[in-house]
């Protein structure tokens, strides 16, 4: 007999490699504050595997293996990559999670349906430029959930909240950012911000989370009788004005089905919100621009006639500092101290320190930089850097050129 794990739930594995022969270890995710996957990993789900071995916990690592295998290829396919099938171990240090969607397992068989998540760093460098994704500009997200008349954001903890935290961004073309709802989001991201539409506070608010604009997902959610049917209206709202983008409604017979109803309207909102960017509707508002200072009177008088420089001497020329939020990619400690020494040695700068530390996600750094944005811009991409953003928000990414991939066999029992 087979134990059948909840076919509803989708448990999310971390991998580990064991300091002994590489054996894959998972483990579920600790109890409390979840925090949101910030790392952009692809996911390739629905992988059916069904694999036997000496023992359940045989099987299921071979089960595990073999759609590792699978997953690398359909990830590839996807994105027109069409590089071959990878070692097991190469797979195993690219693989950052297994997501069970349904598992049975039985003294020496293993049945399941699964999804891999692939690091995005680790696998784009063998995709070459078919992992690097064009995405949208930075967005924050507000998830507004209403319940009982009573609307709520980072108020206290929402179910709807911890929906998008589970919600795997890596597959979309939208850049999400997504606040953990802890410290001074509660004062700063609330329903009663959502009615300001004061261009001024809105930039100030985004340029401390690093965005340039914000998205509103909201559910309203209407109980029939207590433990009964539950409706769900979804609405893709954004902007400052809080405009519409798509409007849909979800229906479960049971209250605990709440949390598979919301998993499915974020999915639904996310693909709302990638077609409006397709369609050009995801326009930033001009009020949530960085604007450069007024031209003061002094700037328009005749400028002075250079005075020749003496022989053995050297002129210095000094044009307004400006402050830029630098977004980067921060997989582990020593890319911090490495991007900081990067930005430090490009023409121009007076000084880069990370402002907001997420080890696994993107960072962000606070650069000051004698010029304006645009020279700044082009300074980081005459270095190698892909640039993307305007004004005083720029994200930064290197380009990765891909290296020698090693084929092997697939074989479902490992090698």
């Amino acid at each position: 007999m087979f134990a059948h794990a909840p076919h509803s739930i989708r448990i999310a594995l971390s991998l580990a490699l064991a300091a002994s022969g590489g054996m894959l270890l998972a483990q579920d995710s600790t109890p409390g504050m979840a925090q949101a996957d910030s790392s952009g990993s692809y996911e390739v789900g629905g992988v059916d595997v069904d694999v036997t071995g000496p023992t359940a916990e045989a099987a299921r690592l071979a089960g595990w293996r073999l759609a590792q295998r699978k997953g690398w290829t359909m990830l590839s396919q996807r994105l027109g990559a069409g590089v071959g099938t990878l070692s097991d171990g190469t797979l195993d240090a690219m693989v950052s999670g297994i997501v069970v969607e349904n598992e049975q397992i039985g003294p020496n068989r293993y049945v399941a349906r699964l999804g891999v998540l692939f690091n995005r760093g680790r696998a784009g460098s063998l995709l070459g430029g078919a992992g690097l994704s064009q995405r949208s500009q930075p967005m924050l997200v507000l998830p507004l959930q209403w319940s009982g008349g009573v609307g709520t954001i980072f108020e206290q903890r929402t179910d709807w909240a911890d929906a998008w935290t589970r919600y795997h961004t890596g597959n979309s073309t939208v850049d999400y950012v997504r606040p953990a709802g802890t410290g001074p989001d509660a004062l700063l991201l609330n329903v009663g911000q959502i009615g300001r539409p004061g261009r001024l506070w809105w930039r100030t608010i985004l340029d401390q989370y690093g965005a340039i604009d914000v998205l509103v997902p909201t559910v309203r959610l209407y109980r029939q009788w207590p433990g009964g049917p539950v409706v769900g209206v979804f609405e893709a709202r954004h902007g400052p004005d809080n405009a519409s983008v798509g409007k849909f409604v979800l229906r479960v017979e049971r209250a605990d089905g709440v949390p598979a109803l919301l998993d499915a309207g974020v999915k639904r909102i996310d693909e709302a919100y990638q077609a409006a960017l397709r369609g050009g509707a995801l326009t930033t508002d001009a009020g949530l621009v960085y604007a450069p200072p007024p031209t003061t009177i002094a700037a328009l008088l005749p400028k002075p006639e250079a005075t020749p420089t003496p022989t053995g001497t050297s002129a210095t020329t000094s044009g307004p500092t400006i402050a830029v939020a630098v977004q980067f990619d921060t997989p582990g400690a020593g890319a911090v101290s490495s991007t900081e020494a990067a930005m430090r040695a490009v023409p121009g700068v007076r000084s880069a320190l990370t402002s907001s530390l997420a080890l696994g996600g993107v960072s962000v750094m606070r650069v000051s930089f004698d010029g304006n944005a645009a020279a700044f811009q082009a300074a980081l991409q005459a270095r190698g850097w892909i640039v993307q953003g305007s004004g005083a928000t720029l994200r930064i990414r290197r380009a990765l050129a891909p290296p020698q991939v090693s084929r092997a066999a697939d074989n479902p029992a490992g090698g």
